[in-house]
């Protein structure tokens, strides 16, 4: 068994209550959810309105396939989000 995990960083401008932050963090982890299949969760600074940390996972048995499907999430979220990404960090386990 493969487990690859995906944390991402954000630094949110303009968004100025923890309901603006929920929103838009919803919003991006249904559309991972729904277009890659994997887990996403707001994993840090839950009380923090200008960052947002979420931790994407996936598992198989094969670790091109869960690089190639965390490095297809990382390009989608570079591409669609208007927020900062601040860092990206990739882990696989079980290699």
């Amino acid at each position: 068994m493969i487990i690859g995990t995906l944390r991402l960083e954000f630094r949110l401008h303009g968004v100025f209550s923890l309901k603006e932050k929920r929103k838009s963090a919803n919003s991006l982890k249904q559309k991972l959810r729904n277009t890659f299949n994997v887990s996403v969760a707001e994993t840090e600074a839950q009380d923090s309105h200008q960052v947002l940390v979420l931790g994407v996972v996936t598992v198989s048995n094969d670790t091109a396939h869960v690089h190639s499907r965390l490095s297809k999430v990382l390009a989608m979220v570079e591409a669609s989000t208007a927020d900062e990404l601040v860092h990206a960090d990739m882990d696989v386990f079980g290699a």
